[in-house]
């Protein structure tokens, strides 16, 4: 047992630089023997990592958005150990989160990418998928270890690290544990249930548009106008998370393409023909809005994302630069020596290179055997991963760091179509270029999100003073069994919902991998005009100081998916702001949080519950009532009584609870 463990105060240098000479001290000092590794901490940490990238995949798939388990797994590890009466837990529950952590970045590359192998009529098999992303995810651990002691250590206070510094509250101060995870379970419930019917029963629709008022259908024929909003709980919760100012610049992106540009070529290209899919060439007055967004408005997103990919990567120059330089140090340095404190010992440079070198033949034993079947284009391909991965493994920990987002779909979009470019360049098109060039994007892209995770896993145990290899070794079991698990969701969600066609996912991040890769792949017509227009567009925005990538977002997910974000925003604004005190403000600001995730993590569950009883040939779905205007009506009164639950439930903060 830890006899110098303290869990209840942060040290006053724990979020600011260090003055010459001073140390920092952390909550468990590197003195003290915390219990860490258990069997307890394992396995919850697992459970964990199955049910949250059960979910992540699910809500991902659905809406573009991964939502981040880290605060939520958190809540639940310190609110469990407190109702058993566990003590001393700390280091345990640091365990507890950093596995389970593995839920959301492994879900993040694999869903970017890999979808579109079967948006694009692709087969991917359940090792296809796995693999990709557990070589990934092993490659952006192994990675970024070189690195830990620069972003945690050598800058303390220089990186705000604002996920970790939530997460780490959570984990430090406790005292309302026991409360905070009944009322995450509670909105978890709640939400659970509303998305359940929705998804198994159709007792309301889950989209309602102004199609509903017989002018609204006109204003859609006639003037290519409509006004949409998802209902689902999920969305509403992870608008809140987002907040207003993220998704305000979301929805204006939205608001763009469905309120000026759809209406703008609907009034004067109305005799233009326009194909619409399978050959189908069709007379821009004739199109539905929603096809004219199709063909003219997601490159226009498509190039916008690509450029914002473009303007973080050149930001992040710099530290490319000194992570090359730093990495050559201590790849090719000698070890330190003396006697290296426990809280700073990590996983050597000798098991570090050998596991590169293992994870690399891996690869290539992969991409031979189950991909390329060329030894030469093999060979290529691997070059393309470990380059791109090496390079761009710190700019994503950099972002994380800075700003608590990762820009790894736009890195990755970038590394498509280089890989395209390269690909076609060696010989390999058409379908076979198609699939190896989703798998490449698929690995670089997983490695990423892993890479940029992970440094906030290590951030957190910093601060709190666990010791890094145990975090290092033990976070490979978790991205084992997070990508089993988002391989099995993925292949029954294509079964049950697929990536095209009505009603199916919107995938918009895999989307836009295909619309890009296709015609490069396929020899086709690709947009390029629009795709430069909306890439001048984000320069635009960059220039007077408006986020260009989530604008750009907003301008390729479908309007109803970003409304909703908005409507979540204007919540987590409402309850935020009701009262004069500060204190009961930021309180109930909290609150809320709780409550969008549980809508989001009982939401997202049980839409994958919804998706296997499909699967299973369980049909309970009221269609009929479903098709008519009284299951859309219902809608809007359900999800009104949903919204009113929400801010009535988070403004019942009390100042004295604060």
């Amino acid at each position: 047992m830890d006899n110098k463990q303290t869990t209840n105060k942060l040290p006053d240098n724990a979020y600011r630089e260090l003055k010459p000479g001073e140390e920092y001290e952390p909550v468990m000092p590197a003195g003290s023997t915390p219990r860490e590794i258990t069997a307890y901490s394992v396995l919850l940490g697992l459970v964990m990592t199955v049910i949250f990238s059960a979910a992540a995949a699910y809500l991902g798939l659905k809406v573009g958005q991964v939502f981040e388990a880290a605060i939520p797994i958190a809540i639940l590890a310190v609110g469990i150990g407190t109702i058993t009466g566990r003590r001393n837990m700390l280091g345990q529950n640091v365990i507890i989160q950093s596995i389970g952590a593995c839920s959301g970045v492994i879900v993040a590359g694999a869903i970017f990418t890999l979808p579109a192998l079967y948006i694009l009529g692709l087969e991917a098999s359940f090792m296809q998928i796995f693999l990709s992303s557990f070589i990934g995810g092993c490659l952006g651990i192994l990675l970024l270890i070189p690195f830990r002691k620069y972003f945690v250590k050598d800058m303390h206070g220089k990186y705000p690290f604002p996920e970790a510094t939530a997460t780490t509250e959570v984990l430090v101060t406790g005292e309302n544990a026991g409360k905070q995870m009944k009322l995450l379970v509670a909105s978890g419930l709640v939400g659970g249930l509303y998305d359940f019917i929705v998804g198994t029963f159709g007792w309301w629709t889950e989209n309602v548009s102004t199609r509903l008022a017989g002018w609204g259908a006109v204003m859609a024929e006639k003037y290519k106008l409509v006004f949409k909003v998802n209902t689902g709980a999920a969305v509403l919760g992870l608008g809140y998370i987002i907040g207003l100012p993220y998704a305000t610049i979301i929805c204006a992106g939205s608001f763009l393409v469905w309120f000026v540009i759809v209406p703008l070529i609907g009034y004067f290209a109305p005799g233009m023909t326009q194909p619409v899919g399978d050959g189908v060439l069709l007379p821009i007055g004739q199109m539905s809005p929603e096809e004219i967004f199709a063909v003219y408005a997601r490159p226009l997103g498509i190039g916008g994302i690509a450029m914002a990919g473009i303007i973080g990567i050149l930001r992040s120059s710099g530290i490319i630069g000194q992570a090359v330089k730093l990495a050559g140090k201590e790849l090719t340095g000698k070890r330190q020596s003396g006697l290296i404190e426990r809280t700073q010992i990590d996983l050597s440079m000798k098991v570090i290179t050998l596991g590169v070198v293992v994870a690399l033949v891996v690869t290539l034993l992969f991409f031979q055997f189950n991909v390329l079947f060329n030894w030469g284009h093999t060979l290529v391909a691997l070059l393309i991963v470990f380059i791109i991965t090496f390079l761009f493994t710190t700019v994503a920990a950099n972002a994380i760091a800075i700003v608590g987002s990762n820009p790894v779909s736009g890195m990755t979009l970038m590394t498509l179509l280089l890989t395209s470019v390269v690909l076609v360049g060696v010989g390999v098109s058409g379908k076979p270029g198609m699939t190896a060039a989703m798998i490449i994007g698929g690995v670089v892209c997983t490695a990423l999100s892993t890479a940029g995770g992970f440094i906030t896993d290590l951030k957190i145990g910093y601060w709190l003073g666990t010791t890094p290899k145990n975090q290092e070794k033990w976070k490979f079991l978790g991205v084992l069994v997070a990508s089993v698990t988002v391989a099995g969701v993925m292949m029954i969600l294509n079964k049950t919902y697929g990536f095209t066609g009505d009603n199916a996912l919107v995938a918009p991040q895999a989307n836009a991998m295909a619309a890009v890769i296709k015609p490069l792949m396929e020899g086709g017509e690709t947009p390029w005009i629009l795709y430069g227009v909306g890439a001048i567009l984000a320069l635009i925005l960059t220039s007077i100081g408006v986020p260009a990538l989530p604008f750009a977002l907003g301008m390729f997910i479908p309007l109803q998916l970003n409304t909703p974000l908005l409507i979540g925003g204007l919540v987590s604004w409402f309850v935020s702001t009701r009262s004069k005190d500060a204190a009961v403000n930021k309180f109930r600001k909290e609150r809320g949080t709780l409550i969008a995730s549980g809508f989001i993590a009982g939401g997202a569950l049980m839409g994958v519950v919804s998706a296997v009883l499909k699967y299973l040939e369980f049909d309970a779905f009221a269609t009929a009532w479903h098709a008519t205007s009284g299951a859309e009506w219902l809608a809007i009164g359900m999800y009104v009584l949903i919204i009113l639950y929400f801010i009535v439930d988070s403004v019942r903060g009390k100042k004295h609870e604060a």
